[in-house]
């Protein structure tokens, strides 16, 4: 018989403080943390797409073998650790004790290495390891073996990023799917410490996990992904409302208990309301990009695209999309200003909304009334502006536009469609990318130019391919610096993959009674509800 929600949670919070495991969390968990996420979960499978809303799911069920921690080092997190030759070429990866998936067989070397492989077919960063990869295989049990064809400096960097497409290890009959062949609801089975309670999703309206109670968690303290990823709650809820007011009211009301992205018109009435606390989580921020399709007309015009750019205003799209001065700034680097990388080379038209020298440009492209259809996404309000205003400025350029308003669950299968406009295909769509996934032009997949295996628009650029692994075989800082200023001017030269609409940090409300939240992305570990 099917439990119901209630009895579920008593049911995990009883086995939790009945587990026995060594160095399993000892405090009691309390509560269930009801929380309000930025999107609609309707995808389940974290190498099907990019999509964050994907990405939080999968780190509550999934682990991974390394881990990042708040400075942005790798650090063992499944494995206990690695062990490389002197010439670069093997890697041998231990796996810790005490790691079983949620249907309490044993976490194997063999489904790790599958998992590694499944993995390095679909993300940008994975995609280019493999290049240099010969092997992926099991030495036993407990260890995992990776032979490389030649040496390469971003090994654990690969295989330990932080976010999407985020490698995580799942039992080897899931990772032997091939990558096109998605997970569903049946097949959400971890090592995680929260577990997938099949019986209580509903697509796009609640989503339920309870904790796990034979997790073994790290002893370090969490730090971002790593550490230990101690539960402190019975279970997590992510409940979806139908528009921000009422998101809101469930917030202020006590509802709910944690809203992760509170839109910017909001946030003074959250800041003002009693019981309830604003901050912001993600020091690095987010960089908002409309995406090209590089396939289809006429954004499939290096003129065309180079036009959008230049007529796009940053500082009109954040205003529309965030508002609050303290959470946004233009930035006209392809990564994120402040950081490491960040390249001042050709930003002169970029972005500032020159109207009369983009409509110029467009003349010379050849551009003569085709239709640009841009997907504009309806249910995550900072999307939902970027397109409009975008759709508004390619008006003024004298485009033939069409937004096509649909919610962010649809945007993440239709953006998949590589047919013509008039089939169902598309030009534009909006998004952002967290700070910690375009840092560099290698681990933003973003930047491929590898055509068929670049993200979805699937730029084709051999040019910028061949800068990016000038990149990652680099070791001077200052060499990457330089090539970072070329892989910047080719991408302005040849009209960009994107356009750039600039750099803006979320704020997430929360009831005074939660405490424990990370400077991370929205993970629930660690997390306390009094």
């Amino acid at each position: 018989m099917e439990m119901n929600r209630r009895d579920l949670m008593a049911g995990a919070a009883a086995a939790a403080a009945a587990a026995t495991l060594p160095g399993a969390a000892s405090a009691q968990a309390k509560g269930i943390l009801k929380v309000i996420p930025h999107a609609s979960l309707t995808t389940l499978d974290p190498v099907a797409t990019t999509g964050y809303i994907v990405r939080n799911h999968g780190y509550m069920i999934w682990d991974t073998l390394f881990a990042m921690n708040d400075k942005l080092e790798v650090q063992p997190q499944m494995a206990s650790g690695v062990e490389i030759s002197p010439d670069k070429l093997t890697y041998r990866i231990t796996l810790r004790d005490n790691l079983n998936w949620h249907d309490d067989t044993a976490v194997t070397a063999e489904d790790c290495a599958s998992s590694l492989i499944r993995w390095g077919k679909v993300d940008g960063m994975g995609i280019r390891l493999f290049n240099y990869v010969d092997s992926v295989t099991a030495d036993g049990a407990k260890t995992i073996v990776i032979k490389m064809k030649k040496p390469y400096g971003l090994v654990l960097e690969s295989i330990g990023k932080l976010s999407t497409n985020v490698p995580f290890m799942m039992p080897k009959r899931l990772a032997d799917k091939p990558p096109t062949d998605r997970l569903t609801a049946n097949d959400m089975i971890g090592s995680g410490p929260f577990r997938w309670v099949a019986g209580e999703y509903k697509p796009g309206a609640r989503t339920v996990y309870v904790r796990n109670p034979k997790y073994v968690p790290r002893t370090e303290a969490a730090s971002n992904a790593s550490g230990g990823k101690n539960v402190f709650v019975e279970g997590v809820e992510w409940i979806n409302f139908p528009d921000p007011t009422t998101a809101l009211n469930a917030l202020m009301s006590g509802e709910v208990d944690y809203y992760e992205q509170v839109p910017a018109d909001l946030m003074p009435v959250v800041a003002r309301a009693p019981g309830v606390k604003l901050g912001n989580f993600n020091p690095l921020g987010n960089v908002g990009m409309g995406r090209f399709n590089h396939l289809v007309g006429p954004t499939n015009n290096p003129g065309v695209r180079r036009a959008i750019a230049m007529a796009i205003n940053q500082a009109d799209v954040l205003k529309a999309a965030i508002g609050a001065p303290d959470y946004m700034r233009t930035c006209h680097s392809i990564v994120p200003c402040g950081t490491t990388f960040e390249s001042k080379v050709a930003i002169e038209d970029i972005g500032k909304g020159n109207l009369e020298a983009a409509r110029k440009l467009l003349r010379e492209s050849g551009y003569n009334g085709e239709k640009i259809v841009l997907l504009a996404t309806t249910d995550i309000p900072v999307q939902t502006a970027m397109a409009t205003v975008v759709a508004d400025t390619l008006k003024r350029l004298g485009m033939n536009v069409e937004a096509q308003a649909m919610d962010w669950a649809t945007v993440l299968q239709r953006r998949t469609s590589r047919n013509p406009v008039d089939q169902g295909g598309w030009n534009m769509f909006f998004t952002w990318w967290e700070g910690a996934d375009v840092l560099d032009p290698v681990v933003q997949f973003a930047m491929s130019g590898a055509g068929d295996r670049a993200w979805v628009g699937w730029a084709n650029d051999p040019e910028t391919e061949a800068l990016r692994t000038q990149f990652a075989e680099s070791a001077s800082i200052d060499e990457k610096k330089k090539l970072m200023d070329a892989i910047q001017k080719r991408q302005f030269e040849t009209g960009n993959f994107q356009a750039w609409l600039g750099q803006f940090f979320m704020a997430t409300g929360y009831r005074d009674n939660v405490s424990g939240i990370l400077n991370a992305p929205p993970f629930f570990w660690n997390i306390r509800k009094a």
